[in-house]
């Protein structure tokens, strides 16, 4: 009897905490909480933390900002926002698609027979595909109608795909935890739809109030989500560029949202060159590079590391802008090349000799290239600015430009005949 006393005790203070709350507040209790054995998340805890919490902080649980920062500058970003990982340390570490919530539950059922209908769609669609493909191009219609048949039955498998993994709470939930595997189409999906809604709008703002379109390129839509780096610090468009950090070559991040592989042709343009003899300004191409290829997993590219034999065309040279200059936009242009076939490299390098007055437009043109991603990022005259025209042999670093006079108006002018 006085066993069953003792061992009932806790099962009454439980109960006496539960009810205390009132029924708004009900919450269910594990019944992995009265068990007398370890729960497996705490032994391999126990296992694992072998290490103090702030010598090795775990990215799904860490809440302090300093271990933030710690995490950030090891290359590891957190997981989720800071109040998802507050919560998740004194979490049960249930898995999320078994989580006990009746309504959540029943949810799912719709979802998984939402699916299997979709994946059903799926099969039909690709047996579809597969007869079209066996037929002949008399059978068919015509080559092009075979084609265009093709390219919109491609399309719908791929809307189909798509639809059959939207809802999916799991998938959800791993993409916005930044674990997301871009060759699948839904992931490509939901990254392409977010990228639309601030980032791609901020983008076009810039290279639009800024004059990049028209003043380098007649027009740009931009599908391509660039990111650029100069050593590890990011550069939002439009942002100005310390004259040192700009010397060496910077690192791109360019996140394509479809499937396969495309070479692209980057070109950096400065279209803010002052030109005192015609009272204007000229371009220079600080960077130009061909049959660069990017896809959707492959998304790293150092303008530093890509061959001179069979890609880059001009190596970096360090934006500058003389003293007393207005500031000069750097404007990153990717242009996907046609058919997504190489260009010739030594051709392009015997047909363009010469950085200044090269135009992005021209190579547009000359090459057949489209563009599909851009950037920009400015730079001005600042304390440094003199020693890195010095370090890479700039001619005029010496020379300070000012603005002429402007001339007075007519009744303010001293004329010796009129006062006679």
């Amino acid at each position: 009897m006085a066993h069953c006393e003792r061992a009932s005790k806790p099962l009454l203070q439980c109960l006496q905490k539960t009810y205390t709350k009132g029924l708004p507040g009900l919450q269910l209790q594990s019944t992995r909480a009265f068990q007398s054995t370890a729960l497996a998340r705490e032994e391999a805890q126990t296992e694992t933390r072998s290490q103090p919490f702030y010598k090795a902080p775990d990215p799904a649980t860490v809440s302090h900002p300093r271990l933030e920062r710690k995490l950030l500058r090891q290359g590891v970003a957190p997981i989720g926002s800071r109040r998802r990982r507050v919560a998740l340390q004194d979490s049960l570490n249930i898995p999320f698609e078994q989580l006990p919530y009746q309504c959540f539950q029943e949810a799912r059922k719709i979802l998984v027979a939402d699916r299997e209908e979709k994946l059903r769609d799926i099969t039909s669609m690709r047996e579809k595909i597969s007869r079209l493909e066996g037929l002949s191009t008399e059978q068919a219609g015509g080559e092009q109608v075979k084609k265009s048949k093709l390219r919109a039955m491609e399309l719908h498998l791929e809307h189909l795909k798509i639809q059959a993994d939207i809802n999916d709470p799991l998938v959800k939930k791993k993409f916005e935890d930044g674990l997301g595997d871009m060759s699948k189409p839904i992931y490509r999906f939901l990254a392409d739809r977010k990228w639309r809604e601030y980032r791609r709008k901020i983008l076009v703002q810039r290279i639009t109030q800024m004059k990049v379109i028209p003043d380098v390129i007649p027009h740009c839509e931009p599908t391509l989500d660039t990111k650029l780096y100069f050593g590890r610090r990011q550069i939002q468009p439009g942002e100005f560029v310390d004259s040192k950090l700009s010397t060496e070559a910077p690192k791109l991040n360019v996140q394509m949202f479809e499937a396969g592989e495309k070479l692209v042709t980057i070109a950096v343009v400065d279209p803010d060159v002052p030109n005192v003899e015609t009272d204007g300004f000229d371009f220079k191409m600080h960077y130009l590079a061909v049959n660069v290829p990017i896809s959707a997993v492959n998304t790293k590219v150092d303008l530093s590391q890509l061959s001179t034999e069979s890609q880059v065309v001009f190596p970096w040279a360090p934006p500058v802008a003389q003293k007393g200059s207005p500031y000069h936009r750097l404007a990153m242009i990717i242009f996907e090349q046609k058919e997504s076939k190489p260009l010739d490299f030594a051709a392009v390098k015997a047909k363009e000799t010469a950085r200044e007055n090269l135009l992005a437009r021209a190579l547009e043109s000359r090459y057949q290239l489209k563009p599909i991603g851009a950037h920009l990022f400015r730079t001005q005259w600042d304390d440094s600015m003199y020693e890195v025209m010095k370090s890479i042999g700039y001619a005029d670093a010496e020379i300070e430009l000012r603005r002429a006079p402007a001339e007075r108006l007519p009744y303010k002018r001293r004329n010796p005949a009129n006062m006679r």
